[in-house]
C-alpha cells in the first residue's frame, strides 16, 4: 500500500498518472535488496534543496555499487516536469529511486550493465506547525560501514528503522531514539535529531552510522547565519534527559517538536520554532 494519495510515476522515458508497475520479480533489487532512493519536498510551489537530494541519490548508487544513469541537472528536469499535474499548494513527497536489475554469477553483486531507475510522486500533507511527538529508548542500534552501506540512503536499512519503531511503540513512544555501536546517540528512527540547552544548539556528530541529512544540513546554516551557537557532538541519552528543547530534522516534516523522552517531558520551545521559521523564510527566497 501506498503511503500518499495522487500518485504518479516516472518510468522508462515517461510520465504514468499511477502507481506504476516498475519492477520484475528476478530484478536484483526485488530479492537481494540492491535498491535506493531520496526524498525531496515540494510545499506550496517550493521545492527546497531538489538539486541536492537528486544528487545525493546518484552517490547512494555508486555506494551500492549500482551505476546511476540520470544526471542531476536531468532529474531535477524530470521532477520538475512531473510537478506541473499538482496544483501550487499540494505538498508532494518526491521520491528518486534506482535498483539492480541483473546480479554477477553468484547473483550476489549487482552488475553496471543495467540499472532500474524511477521517481515517484505521491501527496502527503505536511504536518502542522504544534503537531510533536515523543522518542523512547531501543536496543537496536545503528550499524557501521563495515556492516552495512550506511553512507546511502538505502531501502536495505529500513527493516533496523522498523524494529526500533515497533519496540519503542510497543511502549506506548512515537519514535525511538537511537544509538550507534558505541552507546552514543545518533539519531532517532526516521529523523536527524537536535537538541537545545542553555540556548546552545546540540546534534550528534557526523561519525559515519547515520546520514548527516541534506535538511539538517540547512539548518545548521540558517541557525549559524544568525548568530545560533550550533555544536557537533558525541551525546548520550543523559544529555538529552538534560535539554531545554528536543526538536527532530528529516526531509518529510522538516521541523519535528519532541514533547518527551521516555520519562522526560519538554515544551515546544522558542528556538525550535525559530528553526522552523528560519527554514521556510529561507526556502521562500533561494
Amino acid at each position: 500500500m501506498a503511503t500518499g494519495t495522487d500518485i504518479r510515476t516516472y518510468f522508462n522515458g515517461q510520465w504514468h498518472d499511477a502507481d506504476a508497475m516498475i519492477i520484475r520479480a528476478a530484478d536484483h533489487g526485488a530479492w537481494l535488496g540492491s535498491g535506493v532512493f531520496d526524498g525531496a519536498r515540494a510545499v506550496n510551489g517550493m521545492v527546497p534543496d531538489l538539486e541536492a537530494h537528486c544528487a545525493r541519490v546518484n552517490r547512494s548508487a555508486e555506494a551500492l555499487m549500482l551505476r546511476p544513469t540520470v544526471s542531476t541537472g536531468d532529474m531535477v528536469d524530470m521532477v520538475r516536469e512531473g510537478l506541473k499535474a499538482y496544483p501550487e499548494d499540494a505538498a508532494v513527497y518526491i521520491r528518486p529511486m534506482y535498483w539492480g536489475i541483473n546480479g554477477d554469477v553468484t547473483a550476489i553483486v549487482p552488475q553496471p550493465d543495467e540499472t532500474g531507475f524511477a521517481i515517484c510522486l505521491e501527496r502527503i500533507p505536511m504536518a502542522s506547525d504544534t503537531a510533536s511527538v515523543t522518542l523512547g529508548k531501543t536496543r537496536f542500534r545503528r550499524p557501521v560501514l563495515e556492516s552495512a552501506v550506511v553512507n546511502a540512503k538505502a531501502g536495505c536499512l529500513y527493516p533496523n528503522n522498523a524494529r526500533m519503531l515497533a519496540e519503542v511503540r510497543a511502549r506506548g513512544f512515537d519514535n525511538a531514539l537511537v544509538t550507534d555501536a558505541m552507546g552514543n546517540v545518533a539519531e532517532s528512527a526516521t529523523a536527524n535529531v537536535f537538541m537545545v540547552r542553555d540556548g546552545v544548539v546540540f546534534t550528534p556528530i557526523p561519525n559515519g552510522t547515520f546520514l548527516a541529512g541534506i535538511t539538517r544540513a540547512r539548518h545548521i546554516s540558517n541557525m549559524k547565519a544568525e548568530g545560533i551557537e550550533v555544536v557537533e557532538s558525541v551525546l548520550s541519552f543523559a544529555d538529552f534527559e538534560a535539554a531545554d528543547e528536543v526538536f527532530l530534522s528529516g526531509n518529510m516534516q522538516k521541523v519535528t517538536a519532541v514533547s518527551g523522552f521516555e520519562d522526560v517531558s519538554y515544551q515546544q520551545g522558542p528556538l525550535t520554532k525559530r528553526v522552523r521559521e528560519m527554514y521556510w523564510d529561507w526556502a521562500g527566497s533561494a
